[in-house]
């Protein structure tokens, strides 16, 4: 997901203050993203290649809950409304 996507997401559960939980995972989805960026230069300044994985991991995770979520919604297992509000433009 692009930034103005993530802002895009985060901006609708504002304004649809009526799910705290969805708005609580998606702080969490968008912290743990920038704790990955974060994290990133440090581990490899520090030459701490173990952990480069969980740092990449946490980089993808938006587009793997977004993919998720999607994947749900389509099956008709979890109604979610704001996955055009993050449509990817191509």
């Amino acid at each position: 997901m692009t930034l103005s996507q993530l802002h895009l997401l985060k901006r609708w559960h504002l304004h649809h203050g009526a799910r705290p939980v969805e708005l609580t995972v998606c702080d969490l989805v968008i912290g743990a993203w920038l704790c990955g960026w974060m994290l990133m230069p440090s581990l490899l300044l520090l030459g701490a290649w173990a952990w480069l994985p969980a740092s990449l991991g946490l980089v993808c995770l938006p587009d793997s809950y977004h993919a998720l979520r999607a994947r749900l919604h389509r099956r008709g297992l979890l109604r979610c409304d704001w996955l055009p509000a993050v449509q990817r433009r191509r």
